[in-house]
């Protein structure tokens, strides 16, 4: 099965991330896999087109089926591979609602993210506008807050006690955020959920390389 897939990724990519969390839950090692650098402008390669127009990543295909939204990978492998691996998606409607519900907002919270470390990666410091960087830091700020919330007597996980899609798609953001200094001591709730996840399996085994490698920044060491 694994065989007949096939995922062009880059190192520390969130959306790239979700769907190796999501192969490793579903015990699908042994996939076809190309690290590509986003440095290099590998990700608009002939090989990534042919998959995905667009020349992001990831791009995924298994079989005859490509999926280059990475909610949409995951969910199609959860679908396809119920059986096999970790559940990823619960029987309850309660807890299917909060899931996919946390699952949808974690968009919102990877676009204020986003927002926030690319206007300031790649804007040169002399072509801000104070006004955009406030906009967006206090927008981030009171979504991770939210987030924060949305933690007290959550249990361990996202949407309950359990771990599911939503930790799947929602981890590789977070993890992002404490990648470039969201501090632990002002958010103590996702702090702890960050850490603890850091040494589960499929996590472990996906942690991004680069990451390993390099040290992380402190961009949003003040949020």
């Amino acid at each position: 099965m694994a065989k007949e897939m096939t995922l062009l990724w880059g190192s520390g990519s969130p959306p790239c991330w979700r769907v190796m969390i999501a192969l490793e839950e579903k015990n699908l090692q042994g996939y076809n896999h190309k690290l590509l650098s986003f440095e290099k402008m590998e990700h608009k390669s002939q090989q990534v087109l042919d998959l995905n127009p667009r020349g992001q990543l990831p791009a995924f295909k298994h079989g005859n089926n490509i999926l280059n939204e990475s909610y949409a990978a995951c969910l199609y492998l959860e679908n396809q591979f119920k059986s096999q691996g970790n559940k990823l998606i619960p029987d309850c409607p309660a807890e299917i609602a909060l899931m996919y519900q946390r699952m949808f907002e974690g968009l919102t919270l990877g676009n204020k993210m986003a927002d926030v470390i690319y206007y300031n990666w790649k804007v040169p410091e002399g072509e801000r506008h104070d006004s955009a960087v406030k906009r967006n830091t206090e927008t981030l700020k009171a979504e991770v807050k939210m987030w924060e919330g949305y933690m007290q007597g959550s249990g361990d996980f996202l949407a309950g006690k359990t771990f599911s899609m939503v930790d799947v798609a929602i981890y590789p953001v977070i993890a992002y955020l404490f990648r470039f200094g969201l501090s632990e001591e002002h958010f103590p709730k996702l702090a702890a959920y960050y850490n603890r996840l850091k040494s589960r399996p499929s996590i472990k085994a996906t942690w991004p390389a680069t990451w390993k490698e390099t040290p992380g920044q402190e961009m949003l060491k003040d949020l």
